[in-house]
C-alpha cells in the first residue's frame, strides 16, 4: 500500500488557509518595514496633541509592501484613538475629485451623496473632519486625473496628515506648484526587499497558508529565488498558490519542483491589469492608437475628437501619460519638421504580465 502514501484523499488539501496568499492580506506584523512605519507614524504624531501633522510622499517599486505598511498604521490608529479619523482612498478606482469625495463621505458614514455637487460634498467632508483630526491616504495617487481635492484639503482642513503613495518618485516633480508649496511632504522611499527579507516574508506566509511539511525544500528555495529576482512579493505569492494548485491537481501531498516550474511558466501568462480595467475614455484612446500606430499626439487627438471625444487637449495629454506609465502605449518625443517638437504614440501589448510591474 506504500504506493498510495503520498496521494491526497478527497477531503485533504496541501493548503491550510489560502487567504494568507492574497495580495491584500495583512499580517499582524509587517516585518522589515518597521523603519518606514516609524517615520510615517512620527508625521502623524502631532495630531495626538491636536496640532497639524506632517504630510508624506511614499514611493517605491510595486509589490514591496507600501500599501500594506500604511494600512497597518491606519488599523493601529483606529484602535488607538477615536479623535483621529483614518481615511484611505485608492485613486486607481476613484480617479476624479467627485469620486474621491463620494468615497470619503462613505467612509465618514455620510450616505446622502446622490445629486450633490462636488463643492457640496467637500463642505460635508470638511465640516465632519474639522471636528476632529484626520489622516488622508491617497494610494496610487499618480492615477488620479484631478488633484483639486489635495489643494482644498490643504487649505480648509485644520488638523491633518496627507499621505500620497505611488510607484514613481518622478510624479512628485510634476505636482502642481500650488499643492507642492503647501504640502512640503516628507519623502519616504520603500526599497525592494533583499533575498533574506524575501525568504522571511514567504516563509511566514507559507506557515499560515499551507499544511506542515507540504513543501519540498528545494522547490520552495526556487520560489524564493524567483521572487527575489523579480523584486515583487506578489509574484512569489502567486507562484506559491499556483504551485499548490498544481500539486493538488496531481493529488500529491507534497509541492515539488515540477509544480513550481509550472507556476513560474504560468506567471508570465497572468495579467493583473488589462485594458478592461481602464475607464471608457482611456479605452477609446487606446483603440484609436491601436488602429493608427505611430501617430503624432496632435493627429491622435483630432481622431479622438472626430470619434465623439469630449475631453480637452490637456486632459487628453494626461490620459496619454497614464497609458504610457501603465505600459499600454509607448511615447517618443521627436524634434524637427514643420511641427517642431511632437510626441509619437505607439500601442503596446494590452495584456501585461505580473513581472512587468
Amino acid at each position: 500500500m506504500g504506493i498510495f502514501k503520498n496521494i491526497l484523499k478527497d477531503n485533504e488539501s496541501v493548503f491550510a488557509d489560502t487567504v494568507a496568499l492574497d495580495y491584500d492580506y495583512m499580517p499582524k506584523l509587517m516585518p522589515y518595514r518597521e523603519n518606514e512605519q516609524h517615520k510615517i507614524a512620527s508625521c502623524i504624531k502631532p495630531l495626538f496633541a491636536e496640532r497639524n501633522g506632517k504630510n508624506v510622499f511614499v514611493y517605491g517599486k510595486p509589490g514591496i509592501g507600501k500599501t500594506l505598511a500604511i494600512r497597518s498604521i491606519l488599523n493601529d490608529l483606529e484602535e488607538e484613538t477615536d479623535d483621529i479619523i483614518p481615511i484611505y482612498v485608492n485613486c486607481w478606482q476613484k480617479n476624479t475629485t467627485y469620486k474621491v469625495l463620494v468615497e470619503i463621505c462613505d467612509l465618514l458614514g455620510y450616505k446622502f451623496t446622490q445629486n450633490k455637487k462636488t463643492e457640496d460634498l467637500f463642505k460635508i467632508v470638511r465640516d465632519i473632519v474639522n471636528k476632529k483630526s484626520a489622516v488622508f491616504v491617497f494610494d496610487e495617487v499618480d492615477k488620479s486625473e484631478e488633484l483639486d481635492v489635495l489643494y482644498t484639503l490643504l487649505e480648509q482642513v485644520y488638523r491633518k496628515t496627507i499621505i500620497m503613495i505611488t510607484n514613481f518618485k518622478s510624479w512628485m516633480e510634476n505636482l502642481d506648484i500650488r499643492v507642492k508649496s503647501r504640502m512640503t511632504p516628507e519623502l519616504i522611499e520603500f526599497r525592494p526587499y533583499n533575498a533574506d527579507e524575501t525568504k522571511g516574508i514567504l516563509d511566514n506566509r507559507k506557515k499560515y497558508a499551507f499544511q506542515p511539511q507540504a513543501w519540498d525544500e528545494d522547490a520552495f528555495t526556487k520560489v524564493i529565488a524567483k521572487t527575489s529576482s523579480l523584486e515583487d512579493i506578489r509574484s512569489g505569492l502567486y507562484i506559491m498558490k499556483e504551485a499548490g494548485n498544481s500539486a493538488e491537481d496531481r493529488a500529491s501531498r507534497k509541492i515539488e519542483m515540477q509544480d513550481v516550474d509550472f507556476a513560474i511558466k504560468k506567471l508570465d501568462e497572468f495579467s493583473i491589469k488589462k485594458s478592461t480595467d481602464l475607464d471608457d475614455e482611456s479605452v477609446k484612446i487606446l483603440e484609436i492608437a491601436r488602429a493608427n500606430p505611430d501617430s503624432k499626439i496632435g493627429d491622435l487627438f483630432k481622431m479622438y475628437e472626430s470619434n465623439g471625444g469630449q475631453m480637452t487637449y490637456k486632459t487628453f495629454q494626461r490620459k496619454i501619460e497614464k497609458l504610457s506609465k501603465s505600459k499600454f502605449i509607448s511615447t517618443e518625443k521627436i524634434t524637427g519638421g514643420k511641427d517642431g517638437k511632437t510626441t509619437i504614440i505607439r500601442p503596446q501589448n494590452v495584456e501585461k504580465k505580473l513581472s512587468d510591474f
